[in-house]
């Protein structure tokens, strides 16, 4: 018996390391649950936000505003926009201290938080990649999206770590660099986990990858979401575009990948990046935060119910030990 219980106990020990290993390599760079509070999250837990480009017709100012118009407090920038319609100095990592004060002020009194940056290039050596990490730095932003070269990886991964700001590895269609999950999966499986994947789930769509496939190979390596609907599969036509829909109305299976990245505790930034309707998608973009509000709402009432019936069950079972217990 005590040979029985030693074998069963280090099983336990060594099933217990593994556990732990898996737990720290899938967990973020940054603590996203303290970064991203709670009241700029939808229901509480999804980090949804806009991502500025789908306002690309507009300035980074209008961009704030127009997030906060969908109902998010969340958004990521792209390198570039224009600051504000009397300012049309770009809004990026090369943008003097001026520029980023209004933006700072702007997003305080808008109550809209910066998260993330990119689809940015981050240049061929370390100072060009620093110019970018200290923009981020100075901006509070928590993920820095790129597409650098694999072999600037390592480089990558160091400066992560140094500043502690991760760099989700973006995915364009097909032929784009990592376009195929399992190459970007090659690409970052053997780094530290501040290097991952800025999962688009539209640019998947369109290189014919089915989203929810895509995000379960990536598990434990997606650092922040491009996340979207789209109306077909493939890289549509001329006559028949490919184009993003309200989450839901599409091809993507939304809730069956919300319910995966449930399952994976992703906790990060999510960027609803809408690239259609460029100037009336407001609308459009709301739909799909009410769309995250009503899944957010069905997923809490049902953890409720479940939560109800557990302490009944419970109550029943301490209520027959004590019965049998009595003498």
């Amino acid at each position: 018996m005590t040979r029985g219980g030693k074998a069963v106990g280090w099983l336990l020990c060594v099933a217990g390391l593994a556990l732990s290993v898996l737990s720290a390599r899938q967990a973020a760079a940054v603590d996203f649950a303290q970064a991203i509070p709670p009241e700029y999250r939808i229901g509480g837990k999804w980090a949804l936000g806009c991502q500025a480009y789908s306002f690309n017709r507009y300035t980074f100012f209008e961009a704030i505003d127009k997030t906060k118009e969908t109902g998010c407090k969340l958004i990521e920038a792209f390198p570039g926009q224009k600051l504000s319609p009397d300012d049309p100095t770009p809004f990026d990592h090369n943008a003097p201290q001026a520029a980023l004060d209004a933006a700072k002020k702007k997003l305080d009194a808008a109550g809209i938080k910066l998260v993330a940056y990119g689809v940015v290039g981050l240049g061929n050596d370390e100072a060009s990649m620093r110019k970018v990490f200290d923009f981020a730095k100075k901006m509070g932003i928590l993920v820095i999206v790129s597409e650098p070269e694999e072999k600037l990886l390592p480089l990558v991964d160091k400066l992560a770590k140094e500043y502690d700001i991760p760099v989700a590895i973006h995915n364009h269609p097909n032929p784009s660099r990592y376009w195929d999950c399992k190459h970007l999966l090659e690409s970052v499986k053997d780094l530290d986990k501040y290097v991952g994947s800025c999962a688009d789930t539209g640019h998947w769509m369109r290189s014919s990858i089915v989203p929810l496939d895509a995000v379960k190979m990536l598990e434990g390596h997606i650092v922040s979401m491009h996340i979207k609907d789209l109306n077909q599969m493939g890289p549509g036509s001329k006559d028949s575009p490919t184009h993003d829909v309200p989450f839901g109305t599409g091809k993507a299976d939304m809730t069956t990948i919300l319910d995966e990245l449930t399952r994976q505790g992703f906790n990060g930034p999510m960027s609803i990046e809408y690239e259609w309707n460029w100037t009336a998608s407001v609308p459009e973009i709301t739909q799909c935060v009410e769309f995250l509000k009503k899944y957010a709402g069905e997923k809490a009432t049902t953890g409720e119910k479940a939560g109800k019936k557990v302490g009944k069950r419970g109550g029943k079972r301490g209520a027959k030990k004590a019965k049998a217990a009595t003498p």
